[in-house]
């Protein structure tokens, strides 16, 4: 345990200036000692040794006293920085801190946010709100380990070593029950804010240099042609749970998210030079342009809606509801259905990636660009899906060939 900062003023008589001295700070930490000069002097009978102070009550002694009160409050404060730091410090470091000597620190937290201060700044610009929240959730679970683990209030960047990053993923996975692959997300946040300081030059090496981490291939759900049928088919007598089933099933026409129908005008679906109309907009989350066909089913679920007072009033494509509502009308959906899968808008766009277009022969490039993915391999999970599928489908047929086989015989 570090001992806390003693701090003293003395007098020291000079030996040049009879009846002067000058005016000493002494600190003391953990039985070490360190005297440096304030830079002040004062007649030996104007000092008060018992308070530490300029005698009397005039302009002179005022301003005098005043230094020495904020230079023994820069003192504390310069202690509290290296205590933020972690480990261990000496009066020694307090002294050169003072005097510049000392290295410029710059702690992780103080890193990280102003990061996210930043990106809020800039939500709708260059990044969407979903994406800071993560962050703003990383940025949560770091100051939770710093402050429980490590007993900080943050800590100096050049203290994040190899050890740290594995201990903080430790920390993730067992006392804050994150998954494998949210873990992972995690420590690519933090990595990021590494690299932003490795750029600055305020870090040499990156601590996760030496550090492996990967995704784990999630098994991703999807609809069968059968179940959305099954869903189509289906009339509830609410109304609004009639809306919420239209909606999610207009996801899995359009492979659009439940944001981008959220946002979805009329003035988004236009002619193209067929005269065949496609829905063009920009994905929020990642702000990339999808141009999308409407499907025949798409275009029956908008026709449903022509005489809402949302497409009048405000141009909507579909009164779309809540997420938490339509979240919770999803889940009943569900059951009222007979779909033993819970049904969320992520599921959705993973049936418009395979049951309605990788399985009917869609090229996986054009698949890809109207999901808004920034790269092929995002949308190759879902083709390794329809490997999978044919692999099923194959088995069927050897069943068929060799039940013929055995009634030729």
């Amino acid at each position: 345990m570090q001992s806390n900062l003693k701090l003293n003023f003395l007098l020291k008589k000079s030996r040049f200036e009879p009846g002067m001295g000058s005016i000493i700070v002494r600190l003391r930490v953990n039985g070490q000692r360190v005297e440096f000069s304030t830079g002040r002097k004062c007649p030996i009978e104007k000092w008060d040794s018992r308070r530490q102070s300029f005698k009397g009550n005039t302009l002179e002694s005022q301003k005098f006293n005043q230094y020495l009160k904020e230079l023994e409050l820069k003192l504390y404060d310069i202690q509290s920085q290296l205590m933020r730091q972690g480990g261990d410090y000496s009066v020694l470091d307090i002294k050169n801190t003072f005097f510049g000597e000392g290295k410029e620190v710059h702690y992780l937290l103080d890193v990280f946010q102003d990061h996210n201060r930043r990106m809020k700044e800039l939500i709708g610009a260059e990044f969407a709100r979903a994406t800071w929240v993560k962050y703003e959730t990383t940025l949560s679970h770091l100051r939770d380990f710093i402050s429980e683990k490590m007993k900080l209030k943050d800590i100096d960047i050049q203290k994040v070593n190899h050890s740290f990053i594995v201990e903080l993923e430790y920390y993730m996975r067992s006392v804050k029950k994150c998954s494998h692959n949210s873990t992972h997300k995690y420590l690519r946040n933090i990595n990021k804010i590494i690299r932003i300081c490795i750029k600055n030059q305020w870090l040499q090496h990156s601590p996760f240099a030496n550090f492996k981490t990967s995704l784990k291939e999630v098994n991703r759900v999807f609809l069968s042609e059968e179940e959305i049928d099954r869903l189509a088919k289906k009339t509830f007598k609410s109304e609004r749970m009639n809306t919420v089933k239209d909606t999610f099933l207009f996801s899995c026409y359009t492979g659009l998210a439940y944001i981008d129908i959220y946002d979805l005008t009329m003035d988004q679906i236009q002619l193209n030079i067929r005269k065949e109309r496609w829905i063009f907009t920009k994905r929020r989350k990642t702000n990339i342009v999808c141009s999308i066909p409407l499907l025949p089913m798409a275009e029956e679920i908008l026709e449903k809606y022509n005489d809402h007072p949302k497409r009048k009033d405000a141009n909507k494509v579909l009164p779309v509801l809540s997420n938490q509502k339509t979240n919770e009308y999803l889940k009943e959906i569900a059951d009222l259905c007979g779909i033993d899968k819970e049904l969320t808008f992520h599921i959705a766009r993973h049936t418009f990636a395979t049951t309605i277009t990788l399985t009917n022969g869609v090229p996986i490039e054009s698949v890809s660009k109207m999901l808004g993915h920034r790269n092929l391999r995002t949308t190759q999970h879902y083709a390794k899906i329809i490997d999978q599928k044919v692999g099923e489908d194959m088995n069927k047929l050897k069943e068929v060939l060799l039940k013929k086989r055995s009634m030729g015989a």
